[in-house]
């Protein structure tokens, strides 16, 4: 056994001096005997002892009774041992001196004892993983304390999910590439999503980190710990699960429904510059993406097929997913002819016309010309490359060796080159993989993946997200659900603007305030959260006839018992907006603006962002809508006020953070016009007490 050099704060859950796996077995159905064997894999690095009361022994080392007949106190305990003996375990180590625990026992308690337990250890100076959890990996210090095969490659794994990290490791290691440390995460009663990913930030053999969470805990710890990884270059690819959840969860208020969970974690991802991505295998096809020998520059894509079908459809998948397969300069276009057949168009994507059959190093001179001409910032072969030797093995040398100056190019270019080949596991393929050459098995698998790559090389990272306070900021305000009185006058007290409103109880009271107020009047229905869709909106209302029938029409279909008579507000040129904020349980306040007025959730226009913004946040949140051009002057149209729409969203904002007894706060519509901001309609929904348990 060798000692390990001076380390960080987390070699003594990466790569401990001696391990003890408490719960060892010889029966290779059982967990104790995989983390058993596992265990004995690292050796010759480090102490190893199995611990089983009723003796045995496993690879020639006898199993001890218990942790009291070690030669000396275990850095690390792995605990497998049935539930009702995982707190003995936990105080015995404790006792014995260890500091760090791996539980791997599931159903050892309920939430509160998961935490009582980590309470035990970290009270010590300790840290635990789980309970509930598969273990953890470090392939480069050869700690193997888990179940299944984890390839030695360059992505960190952190995961709620252990079949799902074992599905990651298998299709990285189909792609050449496989896992550099591994963390289940468990019940995440002491080391959470977080603590993993901040301990894979400065691990150098870590250069892509690969993460399923479902719980967050603190959200916007988690945002900042994503903004580090990003500030260090170390790009996080994020599955969470959650994107059918949200339709109708949360119907109480417009932004309730717009705002899910999921929404909540892709704004998070952009602003912190990670990438929220689908499944297992697009997470695995971008980090192999990433860990290529160059990057995307930007979004321009060189096409070369063996056919133009598979060419036209390259080109198609590429555009799909965000990317430009922009036209070739003349120059590059004649550099490239040089190469094809006679009458051949070189046009882009390329229709190599059996180049690449007549000689495999055209495939070599037409990459290097696309790569060389500054007309693209990527290229894509695809095709038949790498199986010329499946049919005719006496090519493979040959094929072997344009493979290897195919990477060469890459090098000496600095572009990225991509191949997409109906060959499967091929020597010219494996060449192509051993110089981190990304190769795909199907056209839209190579086109999101290099999407992907291009959106992480590009992202400007906002900055990250303030902790919530400690306390109450302002004193609660007592609203009833949807009482547009309290949170106007709520709204108005932060310096929100409104029209001239009063409110009424009788068709007489209403008279009067529209003489004071002024026709066209509005009349609104009290005590509903979404008016216009129960009838409790009447608008553009010209004299006291038409108040009075709409008044007796609003209450008969509404049966509400109070009114507000507002002046109506039509400036020209105005454009509607929701502006709202959502409470998430684990990032706190989410802005929203989008599109709005009775079409928001028809549209779904929407961009989120953590409170608090600045005016400079908020714009660009409002410029980032598919529906911007209507602020900034559509045909013709003079530009609305985006700064007094991005103070209104700041406002929104501050005030969600002073009164966190208010879990949504809406203003819808917002109209936005050239001369400023006007909230037309506001509505709130009180919080209701939380109690949030763990995973389990």
């Amino acid at each position: 056994m060798t000692g390990r050099p001076a380390g960080g704060p987390w070699d003594p859950l990466f790569d401990p001096r001696s391990v003890a796996v408490v719960g060892a077995s010889d029966n290779p159905e059982k967990w104790g005997y995989w983390l058993a064997a596992g265990a004995l894999t690292g050796r010759h690095r480090r102490s190893v002892h199995l611990v089983n009361r009723r003796g045995g022994s496993l690879q020639g080392v006898p199993f001890l009774p218990g942790l009291d007949a070690l030669p000396g106190a275990p850095e690390h305990i792995v605990v497998a041992v049935p539930p009702s003996g995982v707190r003995q375990v936990v105080v015995d180590g404790v006792a014995a001196g260890a500091r760090w625990f791996t539980v791997i026992t599931s159903g050892a308690g309920a939430a509160a004892e998961d935490r009582e337990l980590a309470a035990l250890v970290t009270a010590h100076g300790g840290r635990l993983l789980g309970p509930n959890c598969m273990g953890i990996v470090d392939t480069g210090s050869d700690l193997r304390l888990t179940w299944g095969d984890f390839p030695r490659g360059e992505v960190g794994m952190v995961s709620q999910s252990g079949n799902l990290a074992l599905e990651t490791a298998r299709l990285l290691a189909r792609a050449g590439q496989g896992i550099s440390r591994f963390v289940s995460l468990g019940n995440q009663s002491d080391i959470d999503a977080a603590d993993a990913l901040e301990a894979l930030i400065p691990h150098p053999a870590t250069r892509v980190v690969a993460a399923y969470v479902e719980d967050f805990r603190d959200g916007r710890r988690m945002a900042r710990t994503l903004g580090a990884a990003r500030a260090a270059g170390k790009p996080v690819l994020l599955l969470t699960a959650g994107r059918s959840e949200a339709a109708g969860r949360a119907a109480a208020s417009h932004t309730g429904a717009l705002v899910s969970a999921h929404a909540t974690v892709a704004a998070v991802c952009r602003d912190a510059g990670a990438l929220l991505l689908h499944s297992a295998g697009e997470l695995v096809d971008t980090a192999v993406a990433l860990l290529a020998p160059a990057l995307p520059r930007g979004r321009r894509v060189a096409v070369a097929g063996d056919s133009g079908g598979q060419g036209a459809l390259a080109a198609d998948a590429l555009t799909a997913c965000g990317l430009d397969v922009p036209s070739l300069s003349p120059a590059t276009a004649a550099a490239v002819a040089d190469h094809l057949p006679p009458g051949s168009h070189a046009g882009n994507p390329v229709d190599l016309a059996g180049a690449g059959e007549a000689d495999l190093a055209n495939y070599v001179r037409i990459s290097e010309t696309l790569l060389a001409s500054g007309d693209a910032d990527a290229a894509v072969l695809t095709g038949y490359f790498g199986d010329y030797a499946t049919a005719n093995p006496s090519q493979e040398r040959h094929e072997c060796a344009t493979a290897g100056a195919l990477a060469a190019l890459v090098t000496a270019h600095g572009r990225p080159l991509v191949v997409h080949s109906m060959a499967r596991d091929t020597a010219a393929l494996a060449v192509l993989r051993d110089h981190g050459i990304p190769v795909y098995e199907r056209i839209e698998q190579t086109a999101t993946a290099l999407a992907n790559a291009a959106r992480w090389r590009a992202v400007s990272p906002e900055p990250p997200p303030v902790p919530l306070p400690a306390g109450r900021t302002a004193p609660p305000v007592p609203v009833p659900d949807s009482a547009y009185a309290t949170m106007r006058a709520l709204l108005c007290s932060y310096g929100v603007e409104f029209p001239a409103a009063v409110f009424v109880d009788t068709a007489d009271e209403a008279a009067r305030a529209a003489r004071r107020t002024g026709y066209p009047v509005v009349l609104k229905a009290m005590g509903l959260a979404h008016k216009t869709e129960a009838g409790g909106v009447a608008l553009g209302l010209r004299d006291e006839a038409a108040l009075r029938a709409a008044f007796a029409a609003v209450r008969a279909a509404t049966g509400a018992a109070s009114f507000a008579v507002e002046a109506m507000a039509a400036p020209p040129h105005a454009v509607e907006l929701i502006a709202g904020v959502r409470r998430d349980p684990a990032f706190g306040p989410v802005v929203l603006a989008g599109l709005g007025g009775v079409t928001a959730e028809l549209l779904a226009d929407t961009a989120l962002a953590l409170a608090p913004l600045t005016v400079d946040r908020a714009r660009r949140l409002l410029l980032s809508l598919r529906g911007a051009p209507l602020l900034t002057g559509w045909r013709g149209a003079p530009p609305v006020d985006l700064d007094a729409a991005a103070t209104a969203l700041v406002t929104l904002g501050q005030v969600a953070l002073d009164h966190p007894e208010l879990t949504d706060i809406e203003v819808n519509p917002l109209l936005v016009h050239p001369g400023g901001a006007l909230a037309l309609d506001a509505h709130a929904v009180p919080s209701a007490p939380v109690t949030k348990g763990h995973h389990s």
